[in-house]
């Protein structure tokens, strides 16, 4: 418990501090929280879902954390101006772990609350009691139980009933410090019925030098008929270590797109709790991940069908080169009386290097009757035919596997709703496979 224990001796003597700064929809989940991650600790490598990632290691070190929200000498806009074309987004921006306020106003339709988490407690407290911390219970994991436990701030997006935003938001993430720090963010969406949106998230370490940790939770709220597209792209350092947990609720008719993308990275633990609780919902989940070195992606996914006619498929790529280590463990649960359920998950990886590993453990449990229900991993190289074949005819082997690479990860691209960030991705994996560390926010304006 060495690593958990300054974790637990910070809390003690700084948890008044914590609360001071924080409102109370999340100062009241925090006793709870204290109780779960001192009685369970951080998972060993007996658990199952953390065999090949070492969650008390990646915490061990003595990080900084800005618990006087002190404020950080960075001008967000100055830093980073995402200029994708076509894509014009509402921007907004979180500094470690403290929100900033919109650096141009945006106007949205009435109704509508894109902000930081405290004004939104002050403005609308039914709903913030009402929606924080129900899809990410803290018992349910010990880095969400510690995010809770140390969070103060985070960003929240409410759209009302039957509102469309036409323009997608944009929400940067950006780690700067000039000493080891520790960020602990959360993110609330809240969808009524038939309202729809899409969120843009992106990580980005701005001191290559420094280390970073960060823990993110994100609830996500679909009610009935919703549509909502959510894009986390991960473009970090070699020193960041991050744990993200993505946790979706929907009501009935509802259709949820969550796109997971890793560009560059140190260490990641990506986890996918989905529930589909009203009929025919619709979910497309799906992920890419581009690692050389000794770069390590770790992604879980817990997809719950818990009513009848319900449709998920899953989709995870990944393209390992050097040292490189890669785990996929995902789980279809089809609980007892959810029949007609769709559910459809695959992993497939490319080992581009000797020493490059990818671990994996599909799994399918089904307690209902009259279900489509498939599972897969397949884990290889790149096709020696093909490379041959298109060397044939002029093409370099260093062109020749960019190509096969971009065509192998151009299926989950494909699954991006938004044409404009479509193409940037595209663009931004082409850059990554041809080994120019191309950094996403390079696209800002001077």
């Amino acid at each position: 418990m060495k690593a958990e224990k300054q974790y637990l001796d910070l809390y003690a003597a700084h948890g008044e501090t914590l609360c001071r700064h924080a409102p109370e929809v999340m100062n009241r989940l925090r006793p709870q929280a204290l109780a779960h991650f001192r009685r369970a600790g951080f998972p060993s490598g007996k658990d199952e879902l953390y065999r090949h990632t070492d969650v008390a290691q990646a915490f061990a070190p003595d990080y900084g954390l800005n618990l006087n929200r002190l404020p950080i000498p960075v001008t967000p806009d100055d830093v980073f101006r995402c200029d994708v074309p076509r894509l014009g987004t509402a921007l907004y921006f979180v500094v470690n772990d403290s929100f900033r306020d919109a650096p141009r106003p945006v106007a949205f339709p009435p109704g509508v609350y894109v902000g930081g988490m405290n004004a939104f407690a002050r403005q609308h407290p039914d709903l913030a009691a009402r929606y924080y911390g129900r899809a990410a219970a803290a018992e349910g994991d010990a880095v969400t139980a510690l995010n809770t436990l140390l969070a103060q701030d985070g960003f929240v997006m409410y759209v009302p009933e039957g509102v469309r935003l036409e323009r997608p938001v944009q929400l940067v993430n950006i780690f700067r410090s000039d000493v080891d720090l520790m960020a602990s963010r959360r993110i609330l969406v809240i969808l009524e019925a038939g309202a729809q949106a899409a969120l843009l998230v992106c990580d980005h370490s701005i001191d290559p030098a420094v280390r970073f940790l960060g823990t993110q939770v994100v609830e996500i709220f679909a009610g009935a008929g919703a549509v909502f597209d959510c894009y986390d792209l991960e473009e970090s350092s070699l020193s960041t270590v991050r744990f993200s947990s993505i946790c979706v609720e929907q009501a009935a008719g509802s259709n949820v797109l969550v796109n997971g993308i890793t560009l560059h990275n140190g260490l990641t633990r990506n986890n996918y709790y989905i529930r589909l609780l009203g009929e025919r919902a619709e979910t497309a989940l799906c992920g890419l991940a581009i690692q050389d070195g000794s770069q390590h992606v770790d992604t879980y996914t817990h997809v719950t069908h818990a009513v009848p006619r319900c449709t998920a498929g899953e989709l995870f790529k990944n393209v390992l080169n050097d040292r490189a280590t890669g785990v996929f463990n995902g789980r279809i649960l089809v609980e007892k009386g959810a029949d007609q359920t769709q559910a459809y998950q695959t992993c497939r990886s490319l080992l581009a290097g000797r020493e490059a590993r990818m671990y994996g453990q599909p799994q399918l449990e089904i307690y209902a009757g009259d279900v489509k229900c498939s599972h897969g991993m397949t884990t290889g190289q790149l096709d020696e035919q093909a490379l041959f074949y298109m060397q044939t005819r002029g093409l370099s082997s260093a062109d020749a596997r960019l190509m096969l690479s971009v065509a192998f990860m151009s299926e989950v691209l494909e699954r991006v709703r938004l044409e404009a960030l479509k193409d940037r991705l595209l663009r931004l994996v082409e850059k990554r496979f041809r080994g120019e560390l191309a950094r996403c926010s390079e696209c800002r304006k001077r």
